[in-house]
């Protein structure tokens, strides 16, 4: 559950460092609002393609975001 919870925080991260509302992130990579606000509290975990639409959404590679999401939990 921990890395479900540091997803959402890198996530929230990203989204907010790219300007977006989760609206718009939502819109921009094809999923609902709602979604995204899941993801970012830690409820839903994202698949692998919604990871990569995410993440090319918010100009990352989805590596990168996972490394960031790795990197976060070794904090604790």
């Amino acid at each position: 559950m921990k890395e479900s919870l540091e997803f959402g925080r890198v996530l929230r991260r990203l989204r907010l460092a790219a300007g977006f509302t989760q609206e718009q992130l939502g819109h921009e990579a094809g999923l609902q609002r709602n979604y995204v606000s899941l993801m970012e509290r830690g409820v839903n975990q994202p698949t692998l393609t919604t990871l990569f639409k995410l993440a090319a959404v918010l100009n990352i590679s989805a590596s990168e975001m996972i490394a960031e999401v790795e990197k976060s939990c070794s904090e604790y």
